[in-house]
């Protein structure tokens, strides 16, 4: 998957796939409304609100046009 160009996946921005982040994690609330504050402000991402590690925001990663392939949890060509 590598740099492959891809469409993006069929599903807001704001909603990751749930096999990256599952609807039943506990700290989903959170990590969404982060991921929200940083897509609204076009930032590039966020501090997880448990880690603290830099997660890369949906809108940068479709601004980059492919996909990198390591699993990024808002990662917009996910199907």
């Amino acid at each position: 998957m590598s740099g492959e160009r891809r469409p993006l996946a069929a599903r807001p921005l704001t909603e990751p796939h749930p096999s990256r982040l599952s609807p039943e994690h506990p700290g989903r609330e959170r990590i969404l409304s982060a991921h929200a504050v940083a897509l609204a402000a076009g930032d590039a991402g966020y501090p997880d609100p448990d880690s603290g590690l830099f997660v890369l925001t949906a809108g940068f990663l479709a601004r980059r046009g492919t996909c990198c392939g390591r699993g990024c949890r808002h990662c917009p060509y996910v199907d």
